[in-house]
């Protein structure tokens, strides 16, 4: 690993990648997407200021919570100056995204709980069709998963 100064306000691609423990190819995606970004030297090679190792830290934490991309570039976007996300920042913008991802929870725990008599139903499952979803009526709706997708089918709570 190599030492980056601490007293250094940039970092190479290089130096980024290494430190975030985020592919190359991963962070050049990042900025094609305007989820970071980096000056060029007169070489033009990149350099992101420090910060946006924080900045990377925030995109794959949402990532891993399932956020899309998109989602997570509209969050960063409501932040001043296209600042890096704080404590703060993370709080309020998570919160945001509690419901979306409880309703992920939910329709992971139907599809644990009904992997074994659903594939996804819509229905895919020719053995136990005609008691689950007799005469097709889920495929009436739509196509695509009907029971499990909680956005088709809400939870009662």
């Amino acid at each position: 690993m190599s030492t980056v100064p601490w007293n250094s306000k940039e970092l190479t691609v290089g130096q980024l990648a290494e430190r975030s423990g985020v592919a190359v190819s991963a962070l050049h995606f990042y900025e094609a997407k305007g989820l970071i970004s980096s000056r060029r030297t007169a070489g033009n090679q990149r350099r992101y200021h420090r910060d946006t190792l924080r900045r990377v830290s925030f995109v794959r934490l949402s990532q891993r919570l399932g956020i899309p991309l998109a989602t997570i570039k509209e969050a960063l976007a409501t932040l001043p100056d296209g600042r890096t996300p704080t404590r703060e920042d993370w709080a309020k913008l998570s919160a945001a995204w509690k419901t979306e991802l409880d309703d992920r929870i939910v329709q992971l725990q139907r599809l644990r709980d009904n992997l074994t008599d659903c594939i996804g139903c819509g229905c895919l499952s020719l053995n136990s069709c005609a008691l689950a979803n007799p005469h097709d009526w889920l495929g009436g709706q739509g196509p695509g998963a009907r029971r499990i997708d909680t956005r088709l089918n809400p939870p009662s709570r």
